[in-house]
């Protein structure tokens, strides 16, 4: 018997990395040398959004720049180089390791 607390209208869920990221049923999560890499399919390429990429059997991260892709290194993929890349996805958060000593918080 009793009533029920009106402490309950204030309960919060408890915060997690997937709800931050919104990670659904596609969502793939890549660790990377600094962390992790949060990558969903690719609906529409849209200017200046970061691609994971498929290229001569590498996986690297490159962003959208007009017609080019540019990679991490600097290098621009484009015209007939760019025909043998394959979108892998599109990058929609990087999660930076907290537990390395040479990187900050």
């Amino acid at each position: 018997m009793g009533f029920v607390s009106p402490a309950t209208d204030y309960i919060e869920r408890r915060l997690c990395p997937e709800t931050i990221c919104n990670v659904g049923i596609d969502t793939r999560i890549l660790e990377t040398s600094s962390g992790f890499a949060v990558i969903e399919p690719v609906t529409r390429l849209v200017q200046g959004q970061v691609l994971l990429i498929l290229v001569d059997g590498r996986t690297q991260f490159a962003k959208l720049r007009g017609r080019a892709l540019i990679t991490d290194d600097g290098e621009a993929i484009e015209g007939e180089a760019a025909e043998g890349v394959e979108v892998m996805g599109r990058v929609t958060f990087f999660i930076n390791s907290a537990d390395a000593d040479d990187l900050p918080v």
